[in-house]
């Protein structure tokens, strides 16, 4: 699992956070503020995920709360901006995740 060096929260939710370079979401989907990983602790991130069913939306990843909330670790891939995002309880909060190839796009 890779992480990225820095993250904005998207915009409309109250915690999913998306990687600062991510290109498939626009600036205006995003919010302003940049906090890093270590800010989100994120080198605390559990090590071991339960992949669960894809969803169409960021905003549907808030909305799991009400009828399948979700546990550390879980993983779901986010079809409209086409990325996978793991709950990290500590935060209460969905975090981008990045696959090697993403890294290697955007160097």
């Amino acid at each position: 699992m890779l992480i990225a060096p820095a993250y904005k929260k998207m915009a409309g939710t109250s915690a999913v956070f998306l990687s600062a370079d991510f290109g498939k979401a626009s600036p205006v989907e995003r919010d302003g503020l940049i906090w890093s990983a270590a800010e989100l602790h994120l080198e605390q991130l559990p090590a071991q995920h339960q992949r669960k069913a894809a969803i169409s939306t960021v905003l549907a990843l808030e909305g799991l709360e009400d009828y399948d909330r979700p546990e550390d670790g879980d993983l779901r891939r986010v079809e409209s901006v086409d990325a996978d995002f793991v709950y990290f309880g500590l935060i209460q909060g969905w975090v981008q995740i990045l696959q090697q190839s993403s890294l290697s796009q955007s160097t």
